[in-house]
């Protein structure tokens, strides 16, 4: 049998981090959960994982620092992200617009409410497993 994927969380609600993790792991995948970006941060330089589920609104660091951090540093660039944000697609006039997530470097966007399907639909995907 392959070794387990590992997924990165980085959720600061965590009762939704917790419901995440909870499908990824049913459905086979190591699961570790970070509750801000720069807690995301440092478990990806820590043991980096083979792919990211990233919120965009967090304290401290936000979804778009992350993955902009994460994909300019070559020892991560390849690591894909799957970005989350409450944000609906018709808002423009933040900074955490739907345009804006889909402007940057991530490999997938889904604006939440999320199903635990929708996400575990797209790291698969992410990950060429299905």
């Amino acid at each position: 049998m392959s070794e387990k994927k590992r997924i990165l969380v980085v959720d600061d609600e965590p009762d939704f981090a917790s419901i995440v993790q909870g499908n990824l792991e049913k459905e086979g995948f190591e699961v570790d959960v970070a509750y801000d970006g720069v807690e995301g941060i440092e478990k990806v330089q820590a043991n980096p994982p083979d792919a990211i589920v990233l919120d965009v609104m967090m304290p401290e660091k936000d979804g778009y620092e992350v993955c902009k951090e994460l994909k300019e540093d070559e020892k991560y660039s390849n690591i894909p992200i799957l970005l989350l944000t409450a944000v609906a697609s018709h808002v423009t006039s933040t900074r955490y617009s739907h345009a804006d997530g889909m402007s940057t470097e991530a490999d997938d966007y889904i604006a939440k409410p999320a199903s635990a399907e929708q996400i575990t639909d797209s790291i698969k995907g992410l990950l060429g497993l299905g």
